[in-house]
């Protein structure tokens, strides 16, 4: 039996497409929160038309109600389209900014460790590396696992992006 199945909270990813006014972001989170749904990530893009905004989701709780906030959500006037896109084939990526404490006896080191994880640096000083990587959520989290030894000062990471595959709309 799965997560799903037995009643206990996993992650699900959702997508929807919403009129891009005022007041459409606390509609929808004021819809989870009612349910006692956690969103963990949020992002809200610009669509290819300027009257639509994309938004992407991530939140924790149970796949029952989940379905209920689904169709809560399909139900209000400014959601065109909402979806849950857990476990589907679609591409996802998110960002981090990370910065580290880098003294001259770690710097190769960390320097090569970036390199590992295709990471870009972006600042360099003399105590201290910044550098960005994007990745799926699993990449994000060995990155930080791995350079959490040798101390990160600071790390701004963003929701979660996703589109789906191929001519198929995301939303």
């Amino acid at each position: 039996m799965d997560a799903a199945q037995n009643g206990q909270t996993k992650k699900h990813t959702i997508s929807l497409l919403v009129s891009n006014k005022p007041g459409v972001l606390i509609r929808i989170s004021l819809v989870f929160a009612r349910r006692g749904y956690n969103i963990d990530s949020l992002v809200v893009s610009a669509s290819q038309n300027p009257a639509f905004s994309m938004m992407n989701i991530v939140a924790t709780g149970d796949s029952q109600t989940l379905d209920q906030i689904l169709k809560q959500l399909n139900k209000l006037v400014d959601v065109l389209h909402a979806r849950d896109r857990t476990g589907e084939d679609i591409i996802e990526r998110e960002l981090a900014i990370i910065k580290l404490r880098c003294t001259a006896q770690v710097r190769t080191d960390i320097l090569q460790i970036a390199k590992a994880f295709s990471c870009d640096i972006v600042d360099l000083s003399d105590t201290c590396v910044t550098f960005q990587v994007s990745g799926k959520t699993e990449k994000l989290d060995a990155v930080n696992k791995v350079f959490e030894p040798y101390g990160i000062m600071e790390m701004v990471r963003t929701g979660k992006l996703l589109m789906a595959r191929g001519e198929e709309a995301t939303a």
